[in-house]
């Protein structure tokens, strides 16, 4: 099929009528990765969506029955890429699950700050690049420059930039280093004036607001009826969120408030994600503020590797240890579990199956983004024209590392 083509076309009393299908994607600027959306066209207007997924498929959830369970974390840093560490802690919920056991206070505390801080991270992105999309430039260039300090920040407590792979079974990899307590402070007091900017910048802003306002409006019954979650369900007017309503690590012990909107429009989708931010900074401080002392992994060999890599140097038996968890990995009590946490784009849970081995039987992801991209193919939205698939499209903020898995 090339890139336009015509399906129907005539010449009537009222003019010209031509009907079209057309390829938006798979390589488009505004698909925010490698997606191709099939749009069947009445001249501008747009008669149906239909996606074309698959073209980043690689296979994962089958990978994962091929790795043990320390081996799959890296694979998990690679379905929604721009905020790793939350795919990184709904796994481990799930085998901790199984296992029975509990990571540290302390890691429960560094596991939330990393969460929160890739929640900015990811809407940071789409907070620049869906004005972008619809002709208002300037805001990409700010926003980027403060996700690269949030960038920063991961790479000063992971070591890594991008796929941090920070959680571990029982814990976290490593603690903060030294210092690092102050640097995320420093950072939530400079951002905090910076969302402000943002808002600033396209509060007033005609091209912005004349592309999102009253486009690609979802009503709440459609939202749920869809399954949509995150910041795309709240925007519609639905007050859920996992981590307030099924808590979960250190959660219930922080204040803040769940981010609704109610006209479940481009704009609100938008400006719920910006919000967001403001409730993640408060926190990542409280997080700080009230962080114990203490172990950040779990004391268990059969496990996790040794806190202490001196033991490494003076016990055999710690040797011996943490050769068999490197070359075979531990096994899992057998049984099934599904672990669900708030992701950046909405309820990301992993159904896990172990058949006792050191390696999964079974583990299903369900992707946010995946379920999100359906609100483009039903008619419950007032999407209309061709410019209009643009806006939604950005507004509902999908990964292709995770649809396609």
């Amino acid at each position: 099929m090339t890139e336009v083509t015509t399906i129907r076309e005539e010449q009537g009393e009222s003019g010209y009528a031509r009907e079209v299908l057309m390829n938006l994607g798979p390589q488009h600027p505004s698909t925010h990765g490698v997606l191709r959306l099939l749009l069947q066209m009445d001249g501008e207007i747009i008669e149906r969506v239909e996606p074309h997924i698959g073209l980043l498929h690689r296979g994962t959830e089958k990978l994962f029955e091929s790795f043990t369970y320390t081996q799959i974390f890296p694979l998990t840093d690679r379905l929604d890429y721009l905020c790793p560490p939350s795919n990184n802690l709904g796994y481990a919920l799930a085998v901790e699950a199984l296992l029975g056991i509990e990571a540290p206070l302390r890691a429960q505390y560094i596991r939330v700050i990393m969460a929160e801080l890739s929640r900015i991270s990811g809407h940071l992105l789409i907070t620049g690049a869906l004005p972008m999309d619809v002709g208002a430039m300037t805001s990409l260039l700010y926003t980027m420059r403060d996700r690269a300090k949030v960038m920063d920040l991961m790479e000063k407590i992971s070591g890594v930039r991008m796929h941090t792979s920070c959680v571990r079974v029982g814990g976290v990899r490593e603690d903060l280093p030294e210092g690092c307590e102050a640097r995320i402070l420093e950072f939530c007091g400079i951002f905090a004036d910076r969302i402000s900017d943002y808002e600033t910048l396209l509060k007033n802003n005609r091209i912005f607001l004349a592309r999102v306002e009253n486009i690609g409006n979802i009503a709440a019954d459609d939202a749920i009826a869809l399954g949509l979650s995150g910041p795309n369900l709240r925007a519609s007017g639905v007050d859920w969120d996992l981590r307030r309503d099924e808590p979960y690590e250190i959660y219930d012990r922080l204040d803040f408030e769940v981010i609704t909107r109610t006209d479940g429009d481009c704009y609100d989708r938008w400006k719920c994600r910006l919000d967001e931010m403001r409730e993640s900074l408060k926190m990542i401080r409280q997080c700080v503020e009230q962080m114990p002392k203490g172990d950040f992994l779990v004391d268990d060999p059969k496990i996790a590797f040794p806190v202490d890599k001196n033991l490494l140097a003076h016990s055999m038996e710690t040797h011996i240890h943490h050769f068999e968890l490197a070359a075979y990995g531990f096994k899992v009590p057998a049984g099934e579990v599904y672990a669900a946490i708030e992701a950046p784009k909405g309820e990301l849970g992993y159904y896990l199956i172990s058949d006792g081995s050191e390696k999964p039987f079974r583990l299903k992801v369900r992707a946010p983004s995946f379920v999100n991209l359906q609100a483009l193919t039903e008619r419950t939205t007032n999407m209309k024209y061709l410019a209009d698939v643009i806006a939604m499209l950005g507004s509902l903020d999908p990964v292709m590392g995770e649809v396609d898995k």
